[in-house]
């Protein structure tokens, strides 16, 4: 079974007679000298080292007290998460499946074999307590692809204790400099091996500042099918908040291609722009699911004891816990379903040649801002219908109508970088989107308190509760109503 941990650590060149003595930095009370290990890692990744590009690095690695597989992402400069799975011939399952979105249906190779001697330090403070590990690696490093060189050197490495004060690595990095020790100038050794053994050097980060509208546009595309990629790992985790932001920039994507079709050829990004709607929904299954949840776990919380009568809580639970663990097994079906991962196949070949049209060479502000305005006139459109009719089903269905087109016009002046009609969509999506919640919970209040009569259970909890989502949806109708003037009928904000 896989374990995470999170990796906090610090690289430096050698320097002249090694270590230096760290007792007495920071809480540091004595350093004890844990001998030499022997460790033996081979990395892997793709041919066209598609996991290197991405900063993350997986590999089997035999000695010391974690051998197995390690999978590591990047959190940020010296922090990364580390995904350990125990020792196995081949790639174990769950570990493949967190790269599945990079690697698709490229095999994963045997790219660098990287043999350490690590001269072991344990950094303690006064009660024996470990506080960090400082070692001293002469590594040997061979490339196992193409012409097999191999290449040795020497590093000192600082790694934080699980729980530890990072303050303390600070405080290790003046020794050390003072000590004339200098920051690693790879991040990695297996960056190191690759620069050494094959004359690997690291990219350039890609294109250039956008200039016409095309650049801009795809720019944002590119945005949204690299956070599709990276967000995949965390998905399948279950890290909070990561199905709604992949949701998100499917949506952004969706949207993108749904409005700038003066720029991009739409019979050709017409059925991608399908294969995201389609993705986004899949989504949603368990993000809707979890927001749902969440409101009448905090409604049925809020409520008086003497007034929460009956088993609701108990079944409200139970409800959650089922649908939320059938909705996240069916969601890792779909990160792993061909038709996704052609999804991102095609995204890759949309951004790699674009079908532009004559318009992408336009000044983004001119060609862009009319396509965001095409959308903001629809908009109005559905908003003054919707708020024409009376409250009931038929304004509700109207109302998420209107949300729906007011997320892609926000999603289109983001792109376009006007900042004043996005931050009035965002305004206005947050008020729909809060209508449109409490419409899905009186659904499923009433479904649950059908249920709760026939096994013969009190149900007055969930009328109490229902008649408090249809005063709060009394109240947003006429914030949104008014708000809506405020803003002109939503042409005020700038385009």
């Amino acid at each position: 079974m896989a374990e995470a941990r999170r990796e906090i650590e610090r690289k430096y060149g050698s320097i002249e007679g090694g270590l230096p003595d760290l007792t007495g930095v920071g809480a540091v009370a004595a350093v004890l000298d844990k001998g030499v290990v022997e460790l033996d890692a081979t990395y892997y990744d793709t041919a066209d080292e598609r996991l290197t590009a991405a900063s993350l690095t997986l590999r089997r690695r035999t000695g010391g007290s974690d051998a197995g597989w390690h999978l590591k992402f990047p959190v940020a400069p010296g922090v990364r998460d580390e995904i350990q799975a125990p020792l196995h011939d081949t790639v174990p399952e769950e570990i493949a499946a967190l790269v599945r979105s990079r690697v698709r249906d490229r095999p994963l190779l045997p790219l660098v074999r990287l043999r350490s001697a690590r001269d072991v330090r344990h950094l303690v403070d006064a009660d024996g307590t470990l506080l960090a590990e400082a070692s001293l690696d002469t590594v040997t490093a061979e490339r196992l692809t193409g012409a097999g060189r191999t290449v040795r050197w020497t590093e000192i490495e600082v790694e934080l204790a699980d729980g530890g004060d990072p303050a303390l690595l600070d405080q290790v990095d003046k020794r050390l400099r003072k000590a004339g020790a200098r920051p690693a100038a790879a991040p990695s050794k297996l960056v190191r091996a690759l620069e050494l053994t094959a004359g690997h050097r690291r990219g350039s980060g890609g294109p250039g500042r956008p200039v016409t509208a095309g650049d801009h546009v795809l720019a944002y595309l590119r945005a949204q099918r690299d956070a599709l990629v990276a967000l995949d790992p965390a998905v399948r985790r279950g890290v909070p908040d990561a199905v709604h932001r992949m949701r998100v920039a499917a949506r952004r994507a969706h949207a993108t291609l749904r409005t700038f079709t003066g720029v991009l050829d739409r019979s050709v990004t017409a059925p991608v722009g399908g294969e995201l709607k389609w993705l986004a929904g899949e989504l949603g299954v368990d993000r809707d699911q979890e927001v749902l949840a969440d409101r009448l776990t905090t409604a049925l919380d809020a409520l008086p004891p003497a007034l929460a009568t009956g088993p609701a809580r108990a079944r409200l639970t139970a409800w959650a816990g089922a649908r939320h663990g059938g909705a996240h097994a069916h969601l890792t079906g779909v990160l792993d379903s061909r038709r996704h991962l052609a999804l991102l196949d095609t995204l890759d070949a949309l951004l790699t040649d674009p079908p532009l049209r004559a318009a992408a060479g336009g000044k983004p502000r001119k060609t862009l801002g009319k396509a965001v305005r095409k959308g903001a006139k629809k908009l109005t459109a559905r908003m003054e219908h919707a708020l024409a009719l009376p409250p009931g089903d038929d304004r509700d269905r109207a109302l998420h109508e209107a949300r729906k087109k007011a997320k892609r016009v926000r999603y289109a002046a983001e792109a376009t970088g006007a900042r004043g009609r996005t931050k009035a969509m965002k305004s206005l999506t947050t008020l729909l989107g809060d209508h449109h919640d409490g419409v899905m919970a009186r659904r499923t209040l009433r479904e649950l308190a059908a249920v709760a009569h026939a096994a013969g259970e009190d149900t007055f909890a969930y009328g109490l509760l229902y008649g408090r989502e249809e005063a709060r949806a009394a109240r947003l109708e006429a914030e949104l109503a008014v708000r809506w003037q405020e803003t002109g009928g939503g042409t005020s904000a700038a385009g």
